[in-house]
């Protein structure tokens, strides 16, 4: 049996080129970065058509799943909230 190698979970904010956040999850924050501006094959459709992207928050989490119970209280966030939840970082 192979055994993958516990990566650890983030979840994270983009600010796009309209000045809107994108809201995510990710192990690999990177190349998640990189797909969401097109550099590489992936990422949302979305930042495709408001990139380029730059990472403005980022989040450690425990595990895959808090990762996403935390990505569901940011995207609930008011806009205004969301940039006081980056100053604060």
């Amino acid at each position: 049996m192979i055994r993958l190698v516990n990566k650890s979970w983030f979840v994270y904010l983009l600010h796009c080129a309209n000045n809107s956040l994108y809201c995510g999850v990710s192990n690999d924050i990177s190349k998640r970065i990189r797909q969401h501006n097109g550099e590489i094959k992936g990422g949302a459709k979305y930042t495709h058509a408001h990139a380029p992207c730059e990472l403005v928050y980022q989040e450690k989490m425990s595990d895959k799943s808090q990762a996403f119970k935390r990505e569901y209280e940011i995207k609930q966030m008011s806009h205004v909230d969301k940039f006081l939840l980056i100053e604060k970082q």
